[in-house]
This record gives structure tokens, C-alpha cells and sequence, in this order.
């Protein structure tokens, strides 16, 4: 009986030790704040989903609740400021609820924790101009969508 406690005893421990060992290097990184700032250049991947790395098993720093690309009217190059205002109604209606700007390369993301399902996002774009989005979000992973199923983000 001693040895068959040993043996499931020693087997708990290796168990264990091989899980932690698989486990993800971005286990926490959901505790790391990440938001983008006007004029900073430090981002990446543009055009590409940015859920894929910053969520909770992902490697890339802190757990984006909302983050895309957004591209002036060739849809090639990026815009270089602006923000991303979220609504409660569409056109601007409703209640602000979340602002989140647009870096040099064209990239906002966010780790400020609201939920943007079910809000309008309003693009405005370095000359002031607007583009909204007419149906609401079923999700904060901008270029999930854009990009691939549908047009990339843009504004004039």
C-alpha cells in the first residue's frame, strides 16, 4: 500500500511539474496595462487581429479588450493620429463611453476595462473627418473582422 501511495504521490508531482512547464509565458499578462498614446510608435503587426497575442494565454503584454488598424482612403497606408470614440447608439448617440487614440503607425488598442459589445465605435481621422460604424460591435477585435471579411478600417 506505501508503494502505491508513493507512486501516485510521485505521479501527482510530475504531472504537475509538465503542466507548468506547458503553461503559456503570457498566463498573466492580463495584469499589464497597454493602451496606445498619440504620436507613439512602439506598436506592431498592423492590419493583423491583435487578440491573437494580447489575451490571457497569449504572449504579447497586457489583455486587449479593443484594438484594430486603421488606414487613410487607399486603404494601404496607415493614418498616423486620430482616435476611436465608443458610443452607446449609433451616429454618436447615446453615451461615451471608452476614447482610444490612434498611435503614429496607425494602431489603437486598449486594456482599460469596459465592454464594447454592443457599442458604435466612431473613427476620426488626423483632418478631423469621421467614419462610424453603422451596426454594433459583437466584438473588440477591430481587425478580426476588418481586413478580412470586410474593408479595412478607414477615414479621410
Amino acid at each position: 500500500m506505501k508503494k502505491v501511495n508513493a507512486f501516485l504521490g510521485l505521479t501527482f508531482l510530475a504531472s504537475t511539474v509538465v503542466l507548468s512547464l506547458n503553461s503559456c509565458k503570457g498566463t498573466f499578462a492580463c495584469h499589464d496595462d497597454n493602451i496606445s498614446a498619440a504620436g507613439a510608435d512602439d506598436s506592431h503587426n498592423k492590419g493583423q487581429n491583435c487578440m491573437v497575442c494580447h489575451q490571457a494565454k497569449g504572449d504579447g503584454k497586457g489583455c486587449f479588450i479593443a484594438a484594430g488598424t486603421v488606414y487613410g482612403m487607399d486603404m494601404m497606408t496607415t493614418v498616423s493620429s486620430g482616435k476611436v470614440d465608443f458610443y452607446t447608439g449609433p451616429n454618436e448617440t447615446g453615451t461615451l463611453k471608452q476614447t482610444v487614440l490612434i498611435d503614429s503607425k496607425g494602431n489603437f488598442y486598449t486594456t482599460a476595462q469596459f465592454n464594447p459589445e454592443g457599442l458604435y465605435p466612431v473613427v476620426t481621422g488626423p483632418t478631423g473627418n469621421k467614419k462610424e460604424m453603422g451596426s454594433a460591435l459583437t466584438s473588440g477585435a477591430c481587425n478580426s473582422c476588418h481586413g478580412s471579411s470586410t474593408d479595412k478600417l478607414w477615414v479621410d
